[in-house]
């Protein structure tokens, strides 16, 4: 009987003991994103911009428009969209791969959108201290200080004295 006692607590002892294995993904992105993005996403892989047609891939900085039937990849959008305003138009987060394949999807599911100029709150606009690591953000910290450190205040013309004892990056 001492035996058996003995084989349940060692097998009920490794039973407990054994590490956990649970894995979180969690993924964040924000710095990356642009002063024109909409508020209210930790993370974005592309914008679509149903003005224009056109889609924005946040980790490589690029635009992804048709050109001639194919898609290009550029840091800059052409001169046709030249008087396009990305702070005004409106911008649809997808978070799936390539979405420009599901173009023909996108351009009729998100055409509700086009014209809404003005409709959403930007990410430059913000005042939710979460967005302070976008550069180019008014109240842009650095990516580091979390805002203690010297950097711009509310002085003249919006370079006051910064106070703050912080030592990163600004």
């Amino acid at each position: 009987m001492k035996r058996l006692f003995l084989i349940l607590l060692v097998a009920t002892g490794s039973i407990i003991s054994k590490p956990a294995t649970a894995q979180v993904s969690v993924s964040i992105n924000i710095g990356s994103q642009p002063t024109w993005g909409p508020v209210g996403y930790d993370y974005v892989e592309y914008y679509y911009l149903p003005d224009i047609e056109t889609y924005y891939y946040v980790p490589k900085h690029q635009y992804v428009y048709l050109s001639n039937g194919k898609w290009i990849f550029a840091a800059s959008l052409p001169s046709r969209y030249s008087s396009y305003n990305l702070y005004s138009g409106y911008k649809v987060v997808i978070n799936e791969p390539r979405p420009y394949l599901n173009f023909t999807t996108h351009k009729v599911t998100y055409a509700k959108y086009k014209g809404n100029n003005g409709r959403q709150v930007i990410i430059k606009n913000s005042d939710d201290p979460k967005y302070y690591v976008v550069k180019g953000h008014p109240k842009y910290n650095g990516g580091g200080n979390n805002g203690n450190g010297h950097g711009n205040g509310n002085g003249n013309n919006g370079n006051g004295h910064g106070n703050g004892k912080g030592k990163g990056k600004g």
